[in-house]
């Protein structure tokens, strides 16, 4: 019988991956069928009563609206008026003038800069501009989408102001720092790693490691403590934002001291000279995220504090033991955001019918997304309501015993395969991994943070990454060679991350 409830369970997730992968149902679709299938169970077969099943989804709706959607929206206008004030060539020159040797190009551009822009914007933007850049500089389409999917795995549950972290997080009721610097632990390895097999792919083997051994691993000690550092003291908003920039100054410093290996030169035409002015302008948008959020982060407690009362919270499920939600109407990250670009674009020379049209245009794009994002919290907070959840965690529990933590990475990277996004992993399994976490008697940061150890490895063998990369790269139609190019990076990534999950469940159990 709890194979019959553990497969009744799956069902919404089954849907959404028969949706995604065999009917090539646009993601917002196949989430709303989600969102109905999870209530139609939860009130004929779990026994939850329509008002509770209909506050259930309320509430997943309300999370979604504040602070995730906000915090998209934001992060995306932000890019796209850089993008019309052409503050974002600057920064692209800016980069690309800083060594002709094509195996730190490619590290300042996929690694540093995708890291940056994943960061700061996700939702394939550090896919889509890196790979972009790439092939205007001469590199081949499959090469460029290669390198920047290794590159966007790890950062990926830091994306976008660390959102796959904070909701994860507020899901499962753990706290943001602790859970952001397990995740950055775990992610650790990976992380040093990953520069490492940019430049042997960039190469074509261990021979381009040879005088690059010092300048990558570098590259990635300078991203994964930065990051280890503000994961702990900050939390997840900042911590792949600060890791990136980071790694972009130390790989830049290094470089410029560099000698190009004639073996890997390339030829890149001049654009001009960037002025301090020109480049202050630039990264004026980014500068002020990095100010607001620091500013109003924990390491400022008088700022918190005072922000702190512009809150409210409310039960919102009308069944016993309801979460409460706190809406924080100042201090989130989603309005420093808006209010970073709204100045940023100011001191860009936008005009302010600028902005306005932008930002419509950035709601347009994204509503798709904003669907998405609130059928898949209200179907997570049916089926967690409603026993769904539970049902699920105890048959895949019995079924693996001790052995579960090896599987909790495979689970993680799943749910972003399907869904391609690390936000939607963490809220459909979440909850599978505390409850998992609590029958194992094994700490629950460490079992939730593996659900975001495999969103790395899903993240770059998604079919929405793909077709991202290779469209922005004017290669569409080639899916199916650049998925052969990326699995076996994918594979080795989760079966390693499959040894470390049972090994750290040994420790921490």
């Amino acid at each position: 019988m709890s194979l019959f409830y553990f497969l009744l369970g799956l069902s919404p997730i089954i849907w959404l991956t028969i949706g995604l992968m065999i009917l090539k149902l646009p993601t917002f679709k196949a989430a709303i069928g989600s969102l109905l299938l999870s209530a139609l169970l939860a009130i004929s077969v779990w026994k939850l009563p329509l008002p509770q099943t209909l506050t259930a989804a309320l509430e997943g709706f309300l999370m979604a609206l504040w602070p995730i959607i906000l915090v998209i929206i934001a992060a995306v206008f932000t890019y796209n008026l850089s993008c019309k004030t052409k503050g974002m060539d600057t920064i692209k020159q800016m980069i690309t003038s800083v060594s002709s040797d094509k195996r730190i190009l490619v590290l300042l551009i996929a690694w540093c800069f995708g890291g940056f822009m994943e960061g700061m914007a996700g939702f394939g933007t550090a896919i889509a501009i890196p790979a972009s850049m790439l092939v205007s500089l001469g590199f081949d389409p499959i090469f460029s989408c290669l390198v920047c999917l290794l590159a966007n795995g790890t950062p990926t549950p830091f994306g976008s102001i660390g959102i796959p972290t904070v909701t994860l997080a507020n899901l499962v009721g753990l706290t943001n720092t602790d859970l952001s610097f397990m995740t950055t632990a775990q992610l650790a390895p990976f992380m040093l790693l990953c520069p490492f097999l940019i430049v042997m792919v960039t190469g074509k083997g261990v021979k381009a490691l040879k005088g690059m051994i010092p300048i990558t691993l570098a590259t990635g000690i300078s991203f994964v403590f930065p990051q280890l550092l503000v994961a702990k003291f900050v939390g997840a908003e900042l911590a792949v934002v600060v890791g990136s920039v980071c790694s972009l100054l130390v790989t830049i410093a290094l470089a410029i001291k560099k000698k190009p290996d004639p073996a890997y030169e390339v030829q890149i035409a001049s654009k001009g000279t960037i002025t301090l002015a020109s480049a202050f302008k630039a990264w004026s948008p980014f500068l002020l995220i990095f100010v607001f959020l620091l500013a109003t982060s924990k390491l400022v407690p008088p700022i918190q504090q005072a922000l702190s009362v512009f809150s409210t919270s409310i039960a919102v499920y009308s069944g016993s033991d309801p979460s409460t939600l706190t809406f924080s109407w100042i201090n989130t990250p989603g309005v420093w955001i808006f209010l970073s670009a709204l100045i940023g674009g100011l001191i860009q020379k936008a005009t302010l019918k600028e902005i306005g049209s932008v930002l419509l245009a950035t709601i347009d794009q994204m509503k798709e997304t904003m669907i998405t994002m609130l059928c898949v919290l209200g179907c997570a907070k049916i089926m967690g309501y409603a026993g769904m959840i539970a049902s699920i965690s105890s048959f895949a529990i019995g079924a693996a015993g001790s052995l579960y933590p090896i599987f909790a990475p495979w689970i993680g990277a799943l749910g972003t395969f399907v869904t391609g996004s690390g936000t939607n992993s963490g809220v459909l399994f979440g909850a599978v991994q505390l409850d998992a976490s609590k029958h194992l008697h094994i700490d629950p940061y460490w079992m939730v943070a593996l659900n975001s150890l495999g969103v790395a490895a899903g993240k770059m063998l998604s079919p929405q990454s793909l077709a991202i990369g290779l469209s922005s790269a004017d290669a569409k139609g080639q899916d199916s060679k650049l998925l052969s190019k990326i699995l076996p990076y994918g594979l080795f990534f989760l079966v390693s991350m499959s040894a470390l999950a049972f090994i750290g469940a040994r420790i921490f159990g």
